[in-house]
């Protein structure tokens, strides 16, 4: 039996994507398209919105059809109505709206409680495997004699509203973990003196309708290297998030991430 899957947030970039891979993979059934009542298209079929014809499947605030998982790919306030809709349904949720505040967080880990939740901020599979790669290069510098110098720019579209990326911020935190790091500072500018090596630095650049690139810089004395990751599209995101869609449908409630979905 396919699958059942509710979009929250169709209408949007992701949404959209997300819309327009799910009809066409067999293992999935699209049951419920949601956007909040105030969108200037809801009511509208969230196919024609995506641009693969009628689906069938209109925007709504509310469905009493059952759904074995909600993909959450939009904005906080979005994602604070995904958790009740996950829950209320008892469906598995897929979350990966990044920018999120604390009290979203600690609803999304109230959440795991009940109901299995996929939770990562970068659905994309490659993303994933650089960020494995980044934790074996971490431990294999924190101690390199001279130390290793670790920077991460980041490159995302004009639209995007939150800086720096939670991939980057992810990056960060798994490769100070790594190393024992515990300073993070976001871009330099006066005269900030030397640099300490107890320091992750990130950078944020938005240009144009980039999708997203991460680029993790380890600098030590004499070399340097780069591990660059970047999207040409936003199908790997929205292929990631229905895959982990299918995972998560029908596990044990818990915290589940994109390694858990990828086998890593």
């Amino acid at each position: 039996m396919p699958t059942k899957v509710a979009i929250n947030g169709a209408a949007g970039r992701m949404g959209q994507r997300l819309v327009a891979l799910g009809c066409q993979d067999e293992s999935l059934e699209l049951v419920a398209c949601f956007e909040y009542s105030g969108h200037p298209k809801f009511g509208q079929d969230a196919g024609n919105i995506a641009g693969v014809g009628e689906l069938g499947l209109h925007l709504i605030d509310h469905t009493d059809e059952a759904y074995d998982a909600i993909i959450d790919f939009s904005v906080p306030e979005g994602a604070h109505a995904a958790v009740e809709r996950a829950v209320a349904a008892k469906a598995a949720l897929v979350m990966a709206t990044t920018g999120l505040e604390e009290e979203h967080k600690a609803k999304i880990r109230e959440a795991a409680n009940v109901i299995p939740v996929v939770w990562a901020p970068s659905m994309s599979t490659t993303v994933n495997l650089t960020m494995k790669l980044c934790e074996i290069a971490a431990e294999a510098l924190k101690d390199v004699p001279g130390g290793a110098d670790v920077e991460i720019l980041e490159r995302h579209h004009r639209f995007k509203e939150d800086s720096p990326s939670g991939t980057a911020l992810r990056f960060g935190e798994l490769i100070a973990n790594k190393m024992g790091i515990t300073r993070h500072i976001h871009g330099r500018e006066g005269r900030p003196g030397a640099r300490p090596h107890d320091e992750i630095a990130y950078h944020a650049i938005r240009t144009g309708d980039n999708p997203g690139e991460h680029t993790i810089i380890f600098g030590l004395l004499g070399e340097t290297m780069e591990l660059t990751v970047r999207a040409s599209n936003r199908d790997c995101y929205a292929s990631g998030a229905l895959q982990a869609a299918k995972f998560a449908a029908g596990k044990p409630p818990g915290l589940y991430n994109m390694n858990d979905v990828l086998g890593l």
